[in-house]
């Protein structure tokens, strides 16, 4: 079979989704695929019939675009109706399109299934596979998603650093927000930073695990009276007992996900401060978190390459309502190779971060996610530290 193959994202970009995106274009090269088209804004571009040609980009830039994060082609989070996907897949049927890769979340495999279900209904034949992205990693049916590792590097970088300001001078309380609405994956790679009790972060919150501001104030009152000083991690989506965000403020644009919190270690800090009597500020690294070159896990980026290879080796199988997944390898070596994974057990699941990787006290990782994790973060290097002063 030949024609048309449509490449689109779908989603918040991560530091690697254009590597990705550089392994499908090198891989379909390879195969009887007549034209390689990119939505240009993801499913805007599919709704408006506006695409990139990718068969037309020269190996330098492929190369170029491979290391770059963001994405080269666009990405949204429009929500489609029932008139956009009947105006899409009666476009792909004008364009001959054969095969279609959405890159995304669990939405966007929602997205993805949804297109593989409408072309078996109408009898069109359509190769349809989900290649996985998200910093968030809470794609269930796979090991671990692209963009996750270089994400939680940066975090890990941000906090050590953070760490070395607060010891020099302390405040004595920084809290540090990083990106994840509703799992603790990403905040819990801070703890890459932490090579000892003294080090940052010195607390970590998770938002699967609900926590007072009276236990906050507990705990930093705790380490301040032992350190003098405190740095805090926490995700911007972290919830109280009850399941509220502190009080914060929302976005309130209209999309996808709905309302995100936008200032939770501010509130925080602020609820500290007046509770305590302990000065507090806080930090917010923000969307430096899922677009920072120079932090990029090259395991990552080699892994999204490998991602794009794989689904267009799968559309050429005939495979299809797929997603690629990563398997790990047992052994303590570290290695993961590409699978498949149905998109019904993958859309609109959100894979929550263990409990049992997350102490008694529920304020900080425990060892095993640090050796879960550390293949795909890599080494966090430590900032001498001198010792007590003599008198």
């Amino acid at each position: 079979m030949s024609g048309t193959a449509v490449v689109a994202h779908g989603g918040g970009p991560t530091p690697v989704l254009n590597a990705s995106l550089a392994g499908l274009i090198a891989e379909a090269a390879k195969h009887p695929i007549g034209r390689l088209l990119g939505a240009h804004f993801g499913v805007q571009g599919l709704v408006e019939g506006r695409y990139h040609d990718l068969f037309a980009i020269g190996p330098g830039l492929l190369d170029a675009i491979r290391q770059a994060p963001g994405s080269a082609i666009g990405t949204s989070r429009r929500p489609l109706t029932p008139e956009d996907d009947r105006r899409i897949l009666d476009d792909f049927r004008r364009r001959d399109v054969r095969w279609f890769f959405y890159t995304g979340g669990n939405g966007s495999m929602e997205t993805a299934l949804r297109f593989d279900r409408l072309a078996r209904e109408s009898g069109y034949e359509l190769q349809v596979v989900g290649i996985p992205k998200t910093i968030d990693n809470d794609l269930a049916g796979t090991d671990h998603s692209p963009g996750y590792g270089s994400s939680a590097r940066f975090y890990a970088h941000a906090v050590r650093d953070i760490g070395e300001d607060n010891r020099s001078l302390p405040w004595p309380v920084c809290f540090v927000e990083t990106l994840g609405r509703n799992v603790g994956w990403v905040v819990a790679s801070t703890a890459h930073a932490c090579h000892n009790d003294e080090y940052a972060p010195h607390l970590i919150y998770f938002p699967e695990c609900g926590v007072s501001i009276d236990k906050i104030c507990a705990d930093v009152e705790a380490v301040v009276a032992r350190l003098g000083r405190c740095v805090v991690a926490v995700c911007e989506g972290q919830a109280d007992q009850d399941g509220r965000w502190f009080n914060t403020e929302l976005t309130t644009a209209p999309g996808a996900r709905g309302g995100v919190p936008v200032n939770t270690g501010h509130v925080l800090a602020r609820l500290v401060w007046d509770r305590t009597g302990l000065r507090a500020r806080s930090e917010k690294p923000g969307l430096l978190g899922r677009c920072s070159a120079p932090f990029v896990s090259e395991v990552d980026r080699d892994e999204a390459w490998r991602c794009g290879q794989a689904a267009v080796r799968a559309a050429m199988r005939g495979e299809s309502g797929q997603m690629i997944s990563l398997r790990r390898a047992p052994g303590h070596r570290y290695e993961a190779e590409p699978g498949l994974t149905p998109l019904a057990e993958v859309a609109g699941v959100a894979r929550p971060f263990p409990l049992d990787w997350i102490n008694d006290s529920r304020n900080h990782v425990r060892p095993e996610y640090l050796e879960w994790s550390r293949p795909l973060v890599g080494e966090i290097s430590r900032h001498p530290a001198l010792s007590a002063p003599t008198t």
